[in-house]
């Protein structure tokens, strides 16, 4: 591979990692992305998303996705779901992480998904947007967990429901 520092053909993984170029010494480290979901609850029911495209296109989701540059993990939730839901929320509460992987166009990016509740007295008005093609309210004792895409949604449900 060529170095994006000097340009020669001496840019080799050093670890798992990480890539360093043995002309110039430039070390480029593959950092793990950061990324947020929401379980939105009204009542007995949870709202699932329908996956508009790869990876995993046609499974449930939850709504979310990846933190941008200069953004907290509640900065990206909110914006996630004003741009795939037109959804503004209030308030939203943590309560877990874990690690992901997100295979995307042949590359392997490792992930650690924030997950946040949201506790709505009623459904609001949503609309499916951006990387969402649906969304349905799923009662809690009908979710199937084999239908969600990422692992990391599977292990945010069952966090989610325990506590």
């Amino acid at each position: 591979m060529f170095c994006p520092s000097c340009g020669q053909q001496t840019f080799i993984a050093s670890s798992e990692k990480s890539f360093q170029c043995s002309e110039c010494a430039f070390t480029f480290f593959k950092n793990t992305a950061s990324a947020v979901l929401a379980i939105i609850r009204c009542q007995d029911e949870i709202l699932v998303a329908g996956r508009a495209r790869e990876p995993g296109k046609g499974m449930w989701d939850f709504p979310g996705g990846f933190v941008d540059y200069d953004e907290s993990l509640e900065q990206a939730l909110f914006r996630e779901l004003e741009e795939e839901l037109a959804f503004k929320a209030e308030n939203a509460r943590y309560f877990g992480s874990c690690p992901n992987t997100y295979r995307y166009k042949d590359v392997v990016y490792k992930t650690c998904d924030a997950f946040f509740a949201i506790e709505l007295k009623q459904k609001p008005n949503m609309q499916a947007n951006d990387d969402v093609a649906d969304v349905k309210w799923v009662k809690t004792s009908e979710i199937q967990t084999d239908k969600f895409a990422f692992d990391s949604a599977r292990k945010a449900l069952a966090l989610y429901l325990a506590d």
